[in-house]
């Protein structure tokens, strides 16, 4: 890879990854503070078990019903502005769920912040593959996932602190629903203006002036640009099921269903067609050093590991149906 190119994959990680993984810790942060709440919250309010488990699956009913949409938004319109709506919101309903006193208000507040934080983690998911490509892919998500560990330290270090305090006459398990909703508001302004929506709108992404840009720089510029045919797929097939919904067809949710396992399938044998393929090439360099001098146990042993995986299944089936298909 040119140094271009490692430049560019180092500028757009350093930009995005840092603050991505500061949302998401927030975001965490604040799904799991009525846990750390209901250590006095149940006591002083009167909550019964049933009335707090209720309570906090109301979060995922609202959370569920918004995913996919959110994520559909997320490409078609501004995942910028969206993320930036996603935290305001849901950092202003936190906030106000300290002003609860019964099981109703305690409901309504829990499904509001699901509502509100939905299509967030799959939001963040779709805006990364925006930005890189399938060989950096993998590392940006897991970087992201380091958000987790990290707001269950934070998180539980804040309440064990907030839970102590009684300032201003206000019990510390509603401060902590004050204090956690601050970030999230601060974080959704400043996504704002700091998040870019794709490479084409990022001025910070060019090395120099646009009408300077070397034909290499173009190259990568282009291949950020290009829309996976996986992500084209999969956008597809969750349209088609938000029409069902919408339109209640029962009778149509079967063959959508068929075609979601067809797809599956698809990609599993495509994978298995290109394991295949690697195999055979790596018998045949195999069979090249042989020839050189190189023991014959190898070439025996990869031929043995090709018949178990797929069958009586040859590369030369494989470059005829690979040839069909371009």
């Amino acid at each position: 890879m040119s140094d271009v190119s490692q430049r560019a994959r180092r500028r757009i990680a350093v930009r995005l990854l840092p603050f991505v993984l500061a949302m998401y810790v927030v975001c965490y942060v604040d799904r799991v503070n009525v846990a750390f709440a209901n250590l006095r919250m149940s006591a002083d309010l009167g909550f019964s078990d049933p009335v707090y488990g209720l309570g906090v699956g109301m979060f995922f009913v609202g959370y569920i019903l918004f995913e996919v949409p959110g994520a559909i938004i997320v490409e078609r319109w501004s995942a910028r502005k969206w993320m930036a709506r996603i935290m305001i919101s849901w950092g202003l309903i936190t906030i106000l769920t300290r002003f609860i006193h019964t099981p109703r208000q305690f409901y309504i507040f829990r499904w509001l912040v699901g509502v509100s934080e939905a299509s967030f983690f799959p939001g963040i998911i779709v805006y990364l593959t925006h930005w890189f490509r399938h060989s950096d892919r993998a590392k940006a998500i897991g970087f992201f996932y380091i958000g987790v560990p990290g707001a269950q330290v934070a998180g539980s270090l804040i309440a064990g602190w907030l839970l102590g305090v009684n300032w201003l006459g206000i019990a510390g398990w509603r401060w902590l629903f004050i204090l956690e909703g601050i970030p999230p508001i601060i974080l959704g302004a400043v996504a704002l203006f700091y998040l870019t929506d794709w490479p084409r709108q990022a001025r910070w992404l060019l090395m120099r002036p646009a009408e300077r840009l070397t034909d290499e720089e173009r190259l990568y510029r282009a291949a950020l640009l290009e829309s996976d045919e996986d992500v084209k797929v999969a956008y597809t097939m969750a349209e088609e099921f938000g029409e069902l919904v919408r339109a209640r067809d029962r009778q149509e949710l079967g063959p959508w269903l068929g075609r979601a396992v067809a797809s599956t399938l698809a990609e599993f044998r495509q994978f298995a067609l290109v394991l295949q393929r690697d195999l055979a090439a790596v018998e045949a360099a195999l069979t090249y050093e042989w020839s050189n001098g190189q023991t014959e146990g190898q070439i025996t042993k990869l031929k043995l590991l090709k018949r178990q995986m797929f069958g009586r299944a040859s590369f030369d089936l494989l470059k005829k149906r690979e040839l069909k298909a371009a």
